[in-house]
């Protein structure tokens, strides 16, 4: 069965490590702890003489002074890493944590997940290639030397990198290494950590190299491990949940994320806030149960992108200066048909074509495979159709042959709402309202990422509400915007009232209008 040692980096609260220590040994895995050099001594010593009587705890046989960036983490990880190959020689596998990292599973259900497949985890992309950078430098992290912190000593470690660009000393990439990125919390059997090991020790010139390399402890070990391990015993992903905020800060978790962090496909999550003494309670309750049985829906990141991005007000593309000098055309009519149940506005769609034979596109600004025929490249990509959407348009007008023509959105689309109907073509709006149940807010949470099938009902009752108050807020905006020619199909409403809104948004006879209206099951789920 596997036996872990748990890697634990930590820099303060002494009395939380002692507890950590404590419960994550308690189940009869093992661990070596590095405390930052930079910490005060006491309470280093504090931590010793609380864990001293415990033989699965061993310590890191120097402290290094970390610095966020630099070679020195790496060093202390390779430090502590030593302290437990030689303690724990029945140790399987090693485990990297922080202080502010707690387990979200059970030890027994850990020890299961570890057994199940003769593998590492270890997120490992390749540098140039893979979009893990989003921002910022890339190759410069590699090709220059970085001797300084860039945090504590901000301008001259720019002093030195413009220094080393403006004479060219560049340096060469070991010939025989493919540089691979990813998260530094990972989960390494033995005989994998054992093999990084003597690499290190043999290979001094890829150790020099590391040394200078601007935040290393997102390509050393990532680097090494796929170098000396087959492809297909590496899982490239990690065991420890974290999310990023927008400015690449680590979000921190409370008493209320319980049921969240549960849920989802890792073993340990980073990280926990001091404050939430509630939560460290439970998971550590939870990490000594036996026969606990665990939901996996995964969609913690989906669900944080989607919380807190609401009311966020912005474009996701600017808009190009070719395209606000353009138009549709002044002789055009551009119906756009509103809704957020797509299949009711398809079904609505295809009944018009039906009744009235205007050409239409369905939702080519929300859905990457909508139909479309072949207008020279701009229509393959989401992001082209919404950066020349003017112009795609333009080109639709011209390849159906018409002045008239019906496009659906989604309510979300505000923004493509503000460009249509600020063009000098005429842009008339029939917004669909439906009426949503909790089963259809459940099953859109489930279409969109924000809930899996195994999801608690207790995280979904509390996310549907924000689900409809999402819709709502959407309809209001759009009402808010004091658009032109803006008619409402109402489920809720008769057929005949539903007429009158067709018939002037179509403007076509309302008898017409009325058989539109009338189609059977337009608003079924």
């Amino acid at each position: 069965m596997a036996r872990i040692a748990f890697i634990l980096l930590c820099h303060k609260d002494p009395e939380a490590v002692v507890k950590q220590a404590q419960r994550l040994t308690a189940a009869g895995d093992c661990m070596a702890i590095h405390f930052d050099a930079r910490a005060p001594r006491a309470d280093y010593d504090h931590i010793r003489e609380a864990l001293k009587d415990n033989p699965n705890v061993t310590f890191a046989r120097r402290r290094v002074k970390c610095g966020w960036g630099e070679w020195s983490l790496v060093q202390a990880t390779l430090q502590t890493l030593r302290a437990a190959l030689d303690a724990f020689p029945r140790a399987t596998h090693f485990f990297m944590l922080s202080g502010d990292c707690m387990a979200i599973k059970s030890a027994e259900y850990a020890h299961d997940f570890l057994d199940r497949d003769d593998v590492d985890y270890i997120e490992s992309q390749d540098y140039f290639d893979s979009d893990w950078i989003k921002t910022g430098w890339k190759e410069e992290r590699l090709i220059y030397r970085h001797l300084v912190n860039e945090r504590k000593h901000k301008r001259l470690f720019y002093a030195l990198f413009e220094a080393q660009k403006r004479l060219g000393l560049t340096r060469a990439i070991p010939a025989d290494l493919q540089i691979m990125i990813g998260s530094q919390w990972w989960c390494l059997r033995r005989r994998t950590v054992e093999a990084v090991m003597d690499f290190a020790a043999r290979r001094r010139d890829v150790i020099r190299f590391f040394r200078t390399t601007w935040i290393p402890d997102e390509t050393f070990f990532q680097t090494l491990v796929r170098h000396l391990v087959p492809r297909e015993e590496i899982r490239s992903r990690t065991l420890t949940f974290l999310i990023f905020s927008d400015y690449g800060m680590p979000v921190t978790f409370y008493n209320d994320h319980y049921d969240l962090l549960l849920a989802q496909d890792a073993l340990f999550a980073r990280k926990i806030s001091p404050e939430a003494q509630e939560l460290k309670r439970r998971l550590g309750v939870l990490y000594a149960s036996e026969d606990v049985h665990f939901q996996i829906s995964d969609e913690g990141r989906n669900l944080y992108e989607f919380l807190t991005g609401r009311g966020r007000i912005g474009r996701r593309f600017a808009t190009r200066f070719w395209e606000t000098e353009s138009t549709l055309g002044r002789e055009r009519e551009l119906l756009i048909v509103i809704c957020k149940k797509w299949h009711v506005a398809k079904r609505l769609v295809a009944r018009i074509g039906q009744m009235t034979n205007i050409p239409s596109v369905e939702y080519i600004f929300s859905e990457e495979d909508a139909p479309l025929p072949d207008l020279g490249g701009i229509q393959r990509s989401m992001g082209k159709r919404h950066r020349h959407r003017r112009a795609l348009m333009r080109m639709l007008f011209d390849y159906f042959d018409t002045d008239r023509m019906i496009v659906c959105l989604d309510p979300g689309n505000l923004d493509l709402l503000h460009d249509f109907c600020g063009d000098r073509s005429t842009t008339r709006l029939l917004e669909v309202e439906c009426q949503f149940t909790d089963a259809y807010l459940a099953g859109h949470a489930r279409r969109i990422g924000l809930a899996g099938e195994r999801t608690p009902q207790e995280t979904l009752d509390r996310l549907l509400p924000t689900i409809r108050h999402e819709m709502t807020s959407e309809s209001d905006a759009i009402r808010d915007a004091e658009f032109p020619n803006h008619d409402k199909l109402r489920e809720a409403d008769p057929a005949e009232v539903n007429a009158e809104a067709l018939a002037r948004f179509l403007a076509i006879p309302e008898a017409k209008a009325l058989e539109i209206a009338s189609t059977r099951h337009l608003f079924a789920d």
